[in-house]
């Protein structure tokens, strides 16, 4: 991999994004326009019912974000009108053929777009996102007549969970990860439809749905060795881009839990929660005290900006004609690691010198912490601190003529998030592998010798885990999601 100016390549290029209402797709969108006006344009595929609502979705959810404030204040009143001219919402959808696009836009997408990044996704088993959409984009690229690659944004955890040296490497079509079975996708696509199908027939609610569709998810995704509906779904979404490629330059970017950003455009930008900012946004709030996790387990996290910067960076590394498959780990586990224990010791340490103010303008006092090495030392602890309790609410709620109903009903929802979260990220917070990052370490050598560190870093042996985390990441969940 050559090194040039980053900057240098994206002068001039036609740049296709799609999920851009996503949090990573954001902060890309943010940096190719504040590092690079001079891109040509940047297509960013948008589910709207027209082109007006299009254009206001991107205004509302993203231009107006906190986001987006380091462009505005360097261009000023001229960021409207850059926008305009440089930024095109494309009114579409991913799970539709050819991607939803009006026949006349699309010619001219074909015969402009020089990249294409795709980072749709969806946690949803019966969303076809990961799948279908991956497909989709696909199919869409093969007729881009100057089409460099296709760089697909993944996830590491299509690894489900292995043990050790987890290996840079695509996967193969129909694998399973557990070897008992065949992966049929197109079985797989036709239980999902005619689930629904019958579904439809009964007449279900959008809530039964929505439960069918997590059940069956679930059932299918253990059949094959993964251990949740994402990581399975996502694999299968490879597995189709590897298999019907043909001659295209396809890049799978395989980041690992994506935190706030690190630096850029600025420390502690956050839209959502991920696993263990779970247990510290609810301690911070005074509603949780203990988490699940081996006290050995590494949590493989990244600061979102570095992973954007990695898009970046590959799509320079990438820009000669190729039919290669390269797979990049964005991980941190390798070469800079941080336990699960001293992760949620930072969130605690955090807490009890900067207490949460509730609504009622009052310092939210933190308890002490548990960190709990089993479902069944869960089951345990909440047998022996909530159960109790709830019992006595039941009688007492029964005695009154339901008078107690709320505090009944609130406690038991308290006892079954607890367990719901802890089947979520069971598979995460005892995770026991290491993701090789070879390739990304190579990608990283190039970047370096072309001078961009500074704005283009992505190398975890930067970050101070106890600094970052105290000082950027948890007062960034504290504005953002609290």
């Amino acid at each position: 991999m050559e090194s040039c100016c980053i900057e240098q390549f994206l002068e001039g290029k036609t740049i296709f994004i799609t999920g851009v209402t996503g949090y990573l797709a954001k902060i890309l969108t943010e940096k190719i326009l504040r590092v690079q006006p001079n891109v040509n344009k940047l297509y960013l595929l948008i589910r709207a019912p027209d082109s007006n609502l299009a254009k206001q979705r991107f205004n509302n959810e993203v231009i107006k974000t906190d986001l987006f404030g380091v462009l505005r204040e360097k261009l000023g009143t001229n960021l409207h009108g850059f926008i305009e001219d440089k930024v095109f919402p494309v009114v579409g959808d991913i799970d539709c053929d050819s991607l939803g696009i009006n026949s006349e836009l699309k010619d001219e997408m074909f015969r402009e777009i020089d990249i294409i990044v795709n980072s749709a996704a969806t946690t949803r088993f019966d969303e076809r996102t990961n799948v279908l959409g991956a497909l989709h984009v696909l199919n869409f690229s093969k007729q881009c007549s100057k089409l460099m690659m296709l760089l697909h944004v993944s996830t590491a955890y299509v690894c489900g969970e292995k043990e050790g040296l987890i290996l840079e490497k695509p996967l193969n079509y129909g694998e399973t990860l557990n070897g008992s079975s065949h992966l049929d996708i197109d079985v797989e696509q036709k239980l999902v439809e005619e689930a629904l199908k019958d579904l439809q027939d009964r007449n279900a609610t959008e809530k039964e749905v929505r439960l069918a569709m997590r059940i069956l998810g679930i059932e299918r995704a253990r059949l094959h060795g993964w251990p949740n509906t994402y990581s399975f779904t996502k694999s299968m979404g490879e597995m189709l881009l590897g298999h019907l490629k043909e001659d295209l330059q396809l890049i799978i970017l395989r980041p690992t839990i994506i935190l706030s950003t690190y630096k850029e455009p600025f420390p502690g930008w956050i839209e959502g929660m991920r696993t263990t900012d779970t247990f510290i946004v609810g301690y911070g709030k005074g509603k949780q005290k203990v988490a699940m996790g081996g006290r050995d387990t590494i949590t493989d996290v990244i600061p979102a900006d570095m992973v954007v910067n990695s898009v970046i960076a590959a799509m320079v590394a990438h820009r000669n004609p190729s039919s290669r498959t390269t797979v990049y780990h964005i991980s941190s586990s390798r070469r800079n690691q941080i336990k699960i224990d001293d992760f949620i010791q930072n969130g605690v340490d955090y807490f009890k010198k900067n207490p949460w103010i509730n609504e009622r303008g009052k310092p939210v006092k933190v308890k002490q912490f548990h960190l709990l090495d089993s479902m069944d030392s869960l089951h345990k602890y909440i047998a022996i601190h909530y159960m109790p309790s709830l019992k006595i609410l039941k009688w007492a709620n029964f005695i009154l003529c339901r008078h107690l109903q709320v505090q009944q009903t609130n406690l038991q929802r308290r006892i079954n998030h607890a367990i719901r979260l802890a089947e979520l990220y069971k598979p995460y917070v005892f995770f026991k592998g290491i993701f090789d990052d070879t390739n990304a370490e190579m990608l990283r050598m190039a970047t370096r010798e072309s001078n961009a560190d500074d704005t283009f870093n992505f190398d975890p042996t930067t970050i101070q885990w106890d600094k970052y985390l105290k000082e950027t990441h948890i007062p960034g969940l504290v504005k953002y999601i609290f």
